[in-house]
């Protein structure tokens, strides 16, 4: 007969310094104890019943990893090249918006610390910082996501603004034609751009965000990327992402994609392709690589687990072709996963994020230093001390190995 589990129970590290964070869990414990619940959901929630933003961590457990055993692994070599330039480490930081929500001007802390570790910073076409701001962040690799909004000006001005700073890559975000079902960020809001009342007076709970977040700069963080473009009195936070809301772009197409690639002379990357048809036109229109993507869960439910796109893509796009991977990654184990599958690189977004909200700059760090030890570690029990050893041969189980 098995005895009864004595002792304490156990329970992820939600107080004190982000150096005591064994595990993303943990800064994510700290975030959700720190934010408001209207920001909190904003970073935690996805479309409909959620079953994409559960389905992408389920996806993980459709495989099994088998370790092999005396290699030599004194040395292990996490770096990658992506288009001819190395980085650290095998993953970067994907596209958010409203990361000045988290931490106060979260968007330049996220990329200091993307750089501090060498790897990619993505800053989102909603972030609450402009493009020279992000871009400026000595020794950054600074991509720039775009969304399409309103008239063809728009995104014009923006390809060329970042183009003007020195921007290495355009991240094209394509599966945002409509924005999802988010009912549960909805019911944080009286009426579009107009909290609740509980939602406000669930801000007073949370002194040390509204401090530092609100009441230091006297107004909640805006886009500033955007307000040139929206209407008079609609340039506040809330008021944009109304104005985003009414001016989505239904015409997306290739066609349009095509516009954008001759405008952009830098490398482009296609963000939010699940369907191999999409992954050839990607190719055809001249991209220099694509993001397997559902959008974190946050657009349309019951959509596939992008890492189960991996293989597919990298058969459809032979050697070469750079893949990137993202949604629900939370371990190093995951990360290695989609490495060897065929996925060039991840980006994290949650993952990093939940080291923001819990400790700015620290906590970023704190967040990119557990999954590379996670990395490191995966990579040393496998047998494989480099990245290019990561092939489908370390699975003992997984569809359609």
């Amino acid at each position: 007969m098995i005895p009864p589990v004595t002792g304490p129970r156990r329970r992820w590290v939600s107080r004190g310094a982000v150096a005591r964070a064994e595990t993303i869990d943990d800064l994510r414990a700290m975030a959700l104890r720190r934010l408001p619940r209207f920001s909190a959901e904003y970073l935690e929630g996805g479309s409909e019943d959620e079953r994409t933003l559960h389905g992408n961590r389920a996806a993980f457990d459709d495989y099994a990893v088998v370790q092999r055993v005396c290699r030599n692994i004194s040395a292990v070599d996490l770096g990658v090249d992506l288009w001819g330039r190395r980085m650290a480490l095998p993953f970067g930081i994907a596209p958010t918006g409203f990361n000045g929500l988290l931490w106060p001007d979260g968007d330049r802390v996220l990329a200091e610390a993307a750089a501090e570790a060498g790897i990619a910073f993505a800053q989102s076409t909603v972030s609450n910082a402009t493009i020279a701001h992000v871009a400026g962040v000595p020794g950054g690799r600074h991509w720039f996501q775009l969304y399409c909004y309103g008239p063809d000006s728009v995104w014009e001005t923006l390809v060329d603004t970042a183009q003007a700073q020195g921007c290495e890559a355009l991240v094209v975000t394509v599966d945002t034609p409509v924005l999802g079902n988010r009912a549960w960020d909805r019911r944080n809001f009286a009426a579009p751009a107009h909290l609740s009342l509980s939602a406000r007076l669930d801000i007073l709970r949370h002194p040390h965000w509204l401090w530092h977040t609100v009441a230091k700069r006297g107004r909640l963080p805006g886009f500033p990327n955007l307000e040139p473009f929206a209407p008079e009195g609609k340039r506040d936070l809330f008021g944009i992402s109304d104005w985003t809301r009414s001016n989505m772009r239904l015409d997306m197409d290739w066609a349009m994609l095509a516009r954008i690639r001759a405008r952009w002379p830098g490398k482009l990357l296609v963000k939010g392709v699940l369907h191999m048809d999409d992954v050839r036109a990607a190719i055809e229109a001249g991209a220099d690589g694509v993001v397997l993507s559902n959008h974190g869960g946050r657009q349309l439910d019951r959509a596939l687990a992008p890492l189960h796109a991996v293989a597919p893509a990298r058969a459809v796009a032979g050697p070469g072709f750079p893949i990137l991977v993202d949604s629900g990654f939370r371990r190093g184990a995951d990360i290695v996963m989609a490495l060897a599958l065929g996925a060039d690189a991840v980006l994290l977004g949650r993952a990093t994020l939940y080291g923001l909200a819990a400790g700015g700059r620290v906590g970023a760090a704190r967040a990119i230093a557990i999954l590379t030890a996670e990395v490191r570690r995966a990579m040393q029990l496998l047998g494989a001390p480099r990245v290019a050893d990561l092939t489908p041969g370390i699975f003992g189980r997984g569809p359609g190995l």
